[in-house]
């Protein structure tokens, strides 16, 4: 007779767990060791600016040996650099006015705003993103990612021309949503044209200060300080009714 008892099934071999290496490799790799690491660099960065004070050498003055194109390029990326490290950016136009002139100094200021947002944009989606889009809850912080999500070059426009928002937090904002990177950089290098320019003029001129330029300059720093001031307290107001 046949033998028709069934056989049992023999059960899957178990998957060998994964090596230590491969474990600290995820680690690595995971969204909230690189939003660690990112900590990190930036902690770095503004460590190293309290210490060696570049603004300082930016502002004093220049090494004799670089003029020209040459300098100008030097000093973008220096302006760059120091933007990605905390350095305040009016500071760093005003010593743009004063080394380089009007024209170069804007075209200096201009090429060193787009580095430093194209630095920290890529810090913060490369190492931040992961860890922190998982975080974005609540109807406000939902909406302000949608719209920079869907509208990017718009809303990053606005960012840049209202001079109340900071450069640093606007990037980071951006960064962390799903804007494109071409709409990112082409917002950052148009909008900050018109506070920037005022700030490199008050610096070419700043050895004048009672020239039409320079005056035409400051007011335009004060009357659009003045006015971030009056729509932040505004809107400060406002939700605080809600």
């Amino acid at each position: 007779m046949l033998d028709t008892a069934p056989r049992p099934v023999p059960k899957p071999a178990p998957e060998p767990s994964p090596g230590l290496a491969v474990r600290c490799l995820r680690l690595l790799l995971s969204p909230w060791s690189r939003f660690a690491l990112l900590v990190v660099v930036l902690a770095a960065a503004g460590v190293a600016v309290l210490l060696y004070e570049p603004q300082k050498f930016l502002a004093d003055g220049w090494p004799p040996q670089f003029s020209g194109a040459t300098a100008v390029v030097l000093f973008a990326v220096s302006y760059g650099l120091c933007a990605v490290a905390f350095v305040p950016r009016p500071l760093l136009s005003l010593a743009a006015g004063a080394l380089f002139g009007s024209a170069w100094g804007l075209l200096a200021a201009i090429v060193g705003s787009v580095l430093a947002g194209a630095v920290s944009f890529g810090l913060v989606r490369i190492l931040g993103q992961g860890a922190l889009r998982p975080l974005l809850r609540g109807r406000w912080l939902v909406a302000a990612d949608g719209q920079l999500s869907e509208h990017g070059f718009r809303s990053m426009m606005a960012l840049r021309l209202f001079p109340g928002v900071p450069f640093a937090l606007g990037t980071y904002c951006a960064a962390v949503s799903r804007m494109r990177w071409s709409s990112f950089l082409l917002a950052t290098g148009i909008g900050t044209i018109p506070n920037t320019a005022a700030y490199v003029i008050a610096g070419s001129e700043a050895s004048s200060p009672t020239s039409p330029m320079f005056l035409i300059a400051t007011g335009f720093i004060v009357v659009t300080g003045v006015a971030a001031a009056i729509v932040a307290w505004r809107q400060r107001h406002r939700l605080g009714r809600r």
